[in-house]
Parts: structure tokens; C-alpha cells; sequence
């Protein structure tokens, strides 16, 4: 394993983002179905982790660790399976589920 991957913040953070994944994925099917109180912390969820990713691309950026530059490298090839077009900065990713996360929120009392 690479430095990088080898720090304790880095494994600490990335299990952090693992497990909320699992939490996410396993109400992300009952959303409609969770009470008002469940989908809330649902979508506190979602910003947690999106700001946990955010924390998380901004730190490989910096790194000059190899098999941080790959992931990063890997997660800017993805924007593209996401719809965006290729070349897509991903900030634009990060605005654009920001935007869906704030709209999914006001839809809540809907």
C-alpha cells in the first residue's frame, strides 16, 4: 500500500465514507417510504458524504503519491459515465450533486 493510503486520517476518512455509503444505499430505495424525520437525516447523510468526497479528491489532488494521482485520475475518467461530457471538471460533479441533494431537501415537505 502507498503512502498515502497508509496514513491513518486517510484510512479513517475513507472507511468514514464507506460506511456511509452503506447507509445511504440502504434507505436510498425506501426513500419515499421513510417518515420526514428519516428521509431528513437521509439527506444529511447524503451532504455529510459529499463533503467527505470533497475533503477526500482535494487530498489526492495534493498528494504526489502515484496511487493517489490514480485515483484521482479514475475518479475524473468517471464524471463521463455520470453523463457529463468528457473533460468535465469535477467541480461541476460536486456542484451538480450539491444542487440535486438542496433540491431533493425542499422537496421534502412537498
Amino acid at each position: 500500500m502507498s503512502d498515502f493510503f497508509n496514513s491513518e486520517i486517510v484510512q479513517d476518512e475513507l472507511n468514514d465514507i464507506n460506511e456511509l455509503q452503506k447507509e445511504i444505499y440502504g434507505d436510498a430505495f425506501n426513500f419515499p417510504l421513510l417518515s420526514r424525520e428519516s428521509r431528513l437525516k437521509h439527506i444529511n447523510r447524503l451532504k455529510n458524504l459529499l463533503e467527505k468526497q470533497k475533503v477526500m479528491y482535494a487530498r489526492l489532488s495534493l498528494s504526489e503519491d502515484p496511487q493517489a494521482l490514480e485515483l484521482k485520475s479514475q475518479i475524473e475518467e468517471s464524471v463521463t459515465m455520470l453523463g457529463f461530457p468528457t473533460g468535465t471538471s469535477i467541480s461541476v460533479l460536486f456542484d451538480s450533486m450539491s444542487q440535486t441533494i438542496e433540491t431533493l431537501e425542499s422537496a421534502v415537505d412537498l
